[in-house]
């Protein structure tokens, strides 16, 4: 079985992607960070049997951090802690999302400042190899002093509690690691804290939608090729000159991309000369601008993300000295305030917002026959008997309202928690979780767009597209046959949504160059 192992701190996007998507392999953390752990676990040791009150070491929690712990109870605060948290509702959080908070937390506790044994990290390890997924309730955080409602689910596991998914069947924790002979651990001085005090869960659900968005950035670049031939549109507005006069690295790329997918095409040939219109509208002519600044934006949400995800978020944090083992200190802060993964999960909503705003008035062009450029009204060749695309744009324009609404910032919204000892926080969980409906909306956007200028450019034959665009329609007619007329339409739309969720349709342009995130 091979090993992917993470350096914290200096873990990459793409590793984090390559190690939750691949659960037949090993994860673990570079050894080499053993030392800065247990020189910080010293320190927690020694605070814990000395005179001074440390928060989350020997205090209570957050407006209960004046009440003072004895060394004897310290195992059964930690306990209590994590049991008292696991206050999650709602449905369970995605698999993948789970499995990368449990490795972002790994690369947290990594960087040797949260003062944790190393027997913690080798037991997280343990739990995520063996392929352990503890259920976690997707509402209850709301993105400072950590996620703390998430975690805790994820921590109580740890010792055995609560419920995961193993082997596809639901059961309890401690059947889980009964069967898998791993020993629930007990939590020792401010090692709970450690666990649920931190962003990973906000971030995790992020990073897992960064990635579906990214994609789909790609698939709107292809499906807007394929509108602009339908209509036969210019691509006189992609003209390399014009987006480099801009400047904007994203709008660049993205007319470079449109560029070579629409290269050879026939049908745009044709009306170069002789065509009465002078300029399309802007869901034509203005792609690159817009669907480009959504790349730039995706980009800066990817490089945020990345710094969130090797950082240290839980507190406090300790900082070891470089004397004798065991002496350093123990400094209180913020670092679990999600404040840049919420801003990040915001910019990311955005980006799926216009993305498919853009792409619904491109459908609504393809089916409006005075627009449309000679094209049978709805795409249908028969209209009046027949409906055609006509209901498959409305449910494309219900999509997009919907995906408006939820774009609405989530980091603005602040409520006071905790007795108003945690005044101001960031709503980055929610924030996070409701890209996955985004995503999935948007998806069924492209699809109808897909649906609608693959039928478009049908009935410009003879003429033909290009070459990159006439095998994204012959990769769509293997699942879905061309609408002569109506019929279930529904079915069309899920099986198009599929093949553009499997990739299939960027496999079929994979000699074009597409935007990176990096």
């Amino acid at each position: 079985m091979n090993t992917i192992e993470l350096t914290p701190g200096k873990t990459t996007i793409a590793q984090l992607l390559d190690a939750v998507d691949n659960n037949d392999k090993v994860i673990q953390l570079n050894r080499s960070c053993k030392d800065q752990v247990d020189k910080t676990a010293a320190v927690v040791k020694a605070v814990a049997n000395g005179e001074a009150a440390v928060y989350g070491v020997n205090t209570g929690f957050g407006k209960l951090s004046s009440v003072r712990i004895e060394p004897d109870d310290t195992a059964k605060l930690q306990r209590n802690l994590i049991l008292s948290h696991c206050a999650g509702v709602g449905e369970a959080s995605d698999q993948k999302i789970v499995r990368l908070m449990m490795i972002l937390k790994l690369l947290s506790l990594g960087r040797g400042a949260s003062g944790v044994r190393w027997e913690l990290i080798e037991a997280i390890e343990n739990v995520l190899n063996a392929g352990i997924v503890p259920i976690v309730p997707s509402q209850g955080s709301v993105g400072a002093s950590g996620d703390l409602a998430p975690l805790a689910h994820f921590a109580a596991v740890l010792m055995g509690e609560g419920d995961v998914i193993h082997d596809g069947v639901e059961q309890p924790a401690e059947t889980a690691l009964h069967r898998r002979d791993i020993e629930p651990i007990v939590l020792v001085a401010k090692e709970g804290l450690a666990l649920i005090n931190g962003t990973q869960f906000s971030t995790a659900a992020a990073l897992i939608a960064l990635s579906t968005t990214w994609k789909l950035a790609n698939n709107a670049i292809i499906t807007s090729a394929l509108s602009t031939d339908a209509i036969m549109g210019s691509t006189a507005p992609l003209r390399s000159e014009i987006h480099e006069l801009r400047g904007h690295q994203g709008q660049i790329d993205v007319a470079a991309s449109m560029r070579a997918l629409m290269e050879g095409s026939a049908i745009r040939d044709s009306h170069r000369e002789d065509d009465t219109r002078v300029q399309d509208p802007y869901c034509i002519r203005c792609q690159p601008q817009v669907t480009g600044a959504c790349i730039t934006l995706l980009r800066q949400a990817a490089a945020t993300l990345e710094v969130e995800a090797n950082a240290v978020t839980d507190n406090p944090l300790v900082i070891s000295d470089a004397g004798a083992p065991g002496l350093g200190h123990v400094y209180s802060g913020g670092n679990f305030h999600a404040e840049p993964v919420a801003f990040a999960a915001d910019q990311i909503a955005i980006a799926i917002a216009e993305i498919g705003a853009i792409a619904q008035r491109r459908i609504a062009l393809m089916v409006d026959p005075a627009l449309s450029f000679d094209l049978p009204p709805f795409l249908t060749p028969d209209p009046g008997l027949n409906s055609g695309f006509m209901v498959a744009e409305i449910t494309s324009a219900a999509l997009m309202s919907e995906n408006k609404h939820l774009a609405n910032p989530c980091s603005t919204d602040s409520t006071p928690t905790s007795a108003n000892q945690e005044d101001h926080v960031s709503m980055a969980a929610h924030a996070a979780i409701r890209l996955g409906r985004m995503n999935a909306n948007l998806t069924n956007i492209l699809a109808i767009e897909l649906l609608c200028s693959a039928r478009g450019i049908e009935f410009r034959a003879p003429l033909l597209s290009s070459e990159p665009i006439q095998a994204v329609i012959a990769m769509l007619r293997t699942v879905v046959t061309t609408l002569e007329e109506d019929r279930y339409i529904a079915t069309d739309i899920e099986k198009t949504s599929q093949l553009i969720s499997s990739g299939s349709i960027t496999q079929a342009c994979n000699q074009i160059a597409m935007p990176s995130l990096a």
